[in-house]
């Protein structure tokens, strides 16, 4: 049993809490958070980046999804905590584990600035039964953490135009106009990628987001941007006051200020925390969708994407670099998950423009790459052998845009079984890249093009086939998805449209074996017009070679072998000419055309 579950369980005991929730949400409802709000590792000693953990004075259970079952359960051994398999027919919702734990006329706890309002509402109306009372004001868990992190804030630098494309002035007249469309009269934006985007500013908050903790307030005449003033300059400063936006450097001041607003007011509830909206006066009319900001940031502008296809290019030349010198050296020098993925980063962080990675590196080694999101540590670092598969699941934020890719290769000799699957994530990343559809297609209409193989064979990858990315800001951007099951909370029925970029990412995981997954990221652009409307297509701007070496061709069909060919003559084609001597005649050798 950890010790820190215990202290947890008697502090809850001393607020008269029975059943506590914690998230691993901060204040904005951001996928990754800093180290300040990592409350769930303390407590339990699971590192995945998704997951809620519900504790009563006699048991504990870790909510996650598929990609971190594996992981969970090697790290909750002997916590005394269980894991909750989500999705599974046998693991109940969170509104009933805390429902059924819950005895009549308890106390349900949770911090009400790290839950979003949506979910807490949810939540208390499943317990309206139970009669039970509700402690929101307190932030227990992080009451008992010892030695917890601060906020570490990082100054805030001006996006350019030549990188933005559009002015921050003219995307506040565009928020406004479709406020006034939606007859709001205040709009409040707690997501950080939000607030970034419209005022073209970035930050450092968050590992891997250039990001900064804020909020935004925008009115028909006002904008006021609630930020710690540890993340002002002089040239920030003056920039927010001539493009028209007021600061405050208590951000702990909207929490306040929202109790004085009036009329009707513009959030998400899904994205707001419940302690800022319950402070929203009753009187006035809350307006809840998705943003405008969110819809107008997941189109990239043609600036942005001019420079995201300059961004890819950059990445590309930087990982062949790495899987040359991976495939040179594989069996002849030592090499480790992490001291490969330093290696990786090495090659990455030479880049002009490169700021960070965008997020943790995958580097994963045979039955480790079963771990959807697995990531090797000093405790836990596999020596890599010529032998099996390796998977690298990677990015870039450079201020010409964010990278995601993902490569696995044959490390040396591989099963038939290995074989397989390698070539079905292949063929299923190039086959989704290379569907058209009618402009306002959603993503569940399309993922069929990437899972039809690994069905016939009775197979399937427990995760989404694509997401969202942003421009210079989170890898994982809502609203459009590529995946099978319907998730409301993920916003599945978006429709795509001409300038949203969404990774194409099958795979296929096989516990105690090998992973594998091909990872590239597209474009939606416009394809022609006919009778029958508007069709789209992608363009694929990741550049990196895929390893032919461990592809069983016979699988393929002659079509998927087209589409791999003419893949690997645009790598060449935009990677070569920034490579020299072995690196350049590897490319060329990598690339070569295939026959059935």
């Amino acid at each position: 049993m950890k010790k820190e579950l215990e202290k947890l369980r008697r502090k809850m005991s001393e607020y008269g809490i029975d059943v506590y929730l914690i998230t691993m949400d901060d204040e904005h409802q951001s996928e990754y958070v800093g180290a300040h709000y990592r409350e769930i590792a303390y407590i339990s000693g699971f590192t995945g980046s998704a997951g809620k953990l519900v504790v009563t004075a006699e048991k504990a259970g870790l909510f996650t999804d598929g990609r971190y079952f594996v992981q969970a359960e090697r790290q909750l051994e002997g916590t005394g905590i269980d894991l909750m398999r989500m999705g599974e027919k046998k693991t109940p919702d969170i509104s009933d584990y805390i429902s059924d734990n819950m005895p009549m006329g308890g106390c349900f706890g949770f911090n009400g600035k790290t839950v979003a309002y949506s979910e807490a509402r949810g939540l208390l109306e499943k317990l309206e039964a139970k009669n039970a009372a509700v402690k929101s004001d307190r932030d227990v868990a992080g009451e008992v953490w010892e030695d917890r992190p601060a906020h570490d804030y990082k100054k805030i630098f001006v996006l350019e135009e030549k990188y933005s494309g559009e002015p921050a002035k003219e995307k506040l007249e565009r928020l406004r106009k479709r406020m006034a469309e939606l007859n709001a009269d205040v709009n409040i934006i707690t997501m950080l990628d939000d607030i970034a985007w419209t005022l073209n500013l970035r930050g450092d908050d968050i590992p891997c987001n250039p990001v900064f903790l804020a909020y935004l307030q925008v009115s028909k005449d006002r904008a006021v941007l609630y930020t710690a003033g540890e993340h002002l300059t002089d040239e920030v400063r003056g920039y927010l006051s001539d493009i028209g936006v007021e600061l405050c450097e208590d951000p702990e001041r909207i929490y306040d200020d929202v109790r004085e607003l009036e009329g009707r007011i513009l959030i998400e509830e899904e994205k707001t925390n419940y302690e800022l909206v319950s402070r929203i006066p009753s009187g006035c009319r809350i307006i809840n969708r998705l943003l405008p900001t969110t819809l107008m940031k997941c189109v990239k502008n043609e600036t942005e994407r001019e420079n995201l296809i300059k961004a890819h290019i950059k990445d590309g030349v930087a990982l062949t670099r790495y899987m040359y010198w991976f495939k040179k050296n594989i069996g002849k020098i030592p090499m480790t998950e992490m001291s490969t993925s330093r290696k990786l980063h090495e090659f990455r962080s030479g880049n002009e423009g490169f700021k960070d990675e965008s997020f943790t590196t995958i580097s994963a080694y045979g039955s480790n790459a079963a771990m959807c999101h697995y990531s090797p540590s000093d405790e836990n670092d596999t020596v890599i052998e010529p032998k099996g598969l390796y998977l690298v699941d990677s990015g870039g934020q450079y201020l010409e845009g964010t990278t995601d890719v993902t490569r696995t290769w044959a490390c040396g000799d591989l099963t038939e079984e290995e074989r397989l699957h390698f070539t079905l994530s292949v063929m299923s990343m190039l086959r989704l890249a290379d569907t058209r559809f009618p402009d306002g297609t959603c993503g569940v209409a399309l993922d069929y093009a990437a899972r039809e193989e690994f069905w016939k064979r009775g197979l399937n990858f427990n995760h989404g086939t694509g997401h969202g990315v942003g421009y210079f800001l989170n890898v994982h951007e809502r609203p459009v998805g590529i995946r099978y099951k319907i998730v409301p909370e993920r916003l599945d029925s978006y429709p795509f449209h001409e300038g949203m970029l969404v990774s194409d990412e099958p795979g296929m995981y096989i516990e105690g074996s090998h992973g594998v997954r091909t990872e590239n990221l597209l474009l939606c652009e416009r394809d022609y017009e006919n009778e029958f409307g508007t069709f789209l297509k992608f363009r694929i701007v990741t550049m990196a070679p895929i390893d032919t070496e461990a592809l069983d061709l016979s699988v393929m069909t002659e079509n998927d072998v087209r589409l791999l060919n003419e893949y690997h003559e645009k790598v060449y084609e935009n990677i070569s000419p920034y490579l020299e001597g072995e690196e350049k005649l590897w490319l060329r050798e990598a690339t070569r055309a295939v026959e059935k």
